[in-house]
């Protein structure tokens, strides 16, 4: 089975009429080429981010229900055998109405509860964002096949920005708007992982939610991923640009412990890398060149390996002809020097001046050789 992307584009105090109690009820019907005996399977994503079969189910007549008890409400998935989509909904007490064609199930129309109703506006909206966004994907596609002007692909490029933009405002305004919906949390606990929003307005937005959607298993996650967000923008702040930059050590290749404060110079280099970090791999070559024209002049470099191997580590800076100190726990990104410079991707560069503050972050190319110029010419 292939993983589920959870929503292309995304992703109650007061009940309807039909809701009830007692279960739930989904009411299928499908159209389209489709035989009686065909197997609907309703599943929802488990722990390991993989899909978990809930109940099954047959079709006749172009036909299936499904019957069963919701503790709370949860975004489940609907598959149908043989068939390359899927549908998305919220599994809740009530009956719960589905129809769709057999060829376009991520198109199906969803009512008859709150919690689907005010679902399936957040898709109407979000889709109509995407099909502008196709719209100009395909303007570009079509300008650089064609010889388009450049004035032409940078208008579209400036146009999709914006467009971007307003799709990450429309889910804002969607949750504020929304506090009694169950996608308004899953919204937010996405936002809250790729740290599109800070921690204060996260904080803000979860504490308007009912009752319900905090209670909900997203509004759970929300609260221990915004603990995280909190550690994570302080730590942040402890590596800022103009910031006294924290103090490490770590094991050499030699298996010598090296601690920053001990090898900082008139300007230092902290340069987090790995093996395996093509990026970084490219980078490398440059870093060479600005070393051994201002080392003698101040400049120290301390590199910090996320490698997972020692050897590859060793092996990479014999091969690289990298010659200044390095350090590495063979850990990963769950390395402690990582974690406490805020580092979740790389490469990552930290240059400091004389006293160990933060002057600039993640200089490469041209830039890197400019600052250190500006500070040791």
């Amino acid at each position: 089975m292939k993983k589920i992307v959870l929503l292309s584009l995304g992703f109650l105090t007061m009940l309807s009429c039909n809701e009830s109690s007692n279960g739930f009820t989904i009411n299928g019907s499908l159209r389209g080429d489709i035989e009686d005996g065909t197997q609907v399977f309703l599943k929802k994503i488990g722990e390991d981010n993989q899909p978990v079969e809930v109940d099954t189910t047959m079709v006749t007549g172009g036909k299936f229900t499904f019957k069963g008890v919701s503790e709370k409400p949860e975004l489940h998935y609907l598959f149908v055998d043989k068939a390359n989509t899927y549908a998305a909904l919220i599994l809740e007490n009530g009956d719960i109405d589905f129809e769709a064609q057999i060829d376009s199930l991520g198109f199906a129309k969803i009512e008859g509860t709150t919690q689907n109703e005010l679902f399936s506006d957040y898709m109407k909206q979000s889709r109509e964002i995407s099909q502008r966004a196709q719209s100009i994907q395909q303007d570009m596609q079509h300008a650089s096949t064609s010889g388009g002007s450049q004035e032409t692909m940078i208008a579209l490029r400036d146009e999709m920005q914006e467009l971007q933009e307003e799709y990450q405002n429309f889910e804002v305004d969607y949750i504020k708007n929304n506090p009694n919906a169950l996608i308004s949390a899953l919204l937010l606990e996405r936002a809250t992982a790729a740290k599109i929003l800070g921690s204060e307005e996260i904080q803000e937005l979860y504490n308007t939610f009912t009752p319900e959607v905090k209670d909900s298993k997203p509004g759970k996650r929300i609260i221990e991923s915004l603990e995280e967000l909190k550690k994570s923008e302080e730590q942040a702040k402890n590596t800022a640009i103009g910031a006294k930059a924290p103090n490490f050590s770590g094991p050499n290749p030699d298996g010598e412990t090296i601690a920053l404060n001990d090898v900082l110079g008139k300007v230092t280099l902290i340069d987090f890398w790995a093996a395996w970090c093509r990026p970084c791999r490219a980078e490398n070559p440059n870093i060479v060149s600005v070393y051994k024209k201002y080392h003698e002049k101040g400049l120290n470099v301390i590199g910090v390996s996320l490698d997972k191997s020692a050897d590859a580590w060793k092996k990479a800076i014999a091969d690289d002809g990298l010659e200044w100190n390095h350090i590495s726990n063979i850990a990963y990104f769950d390395d402690a020097i990582a974690r406490l410079y805020n580092v979740d991707a790389i490469p990552a560069a930290f240059l400091l001046d004389e006293n160990g503050v933060i002057v600039a972050k993640n200089l490469r190319g041209p830039a890197l050789e400019q600052k250190v110029s500006e500070l040791l010419d």
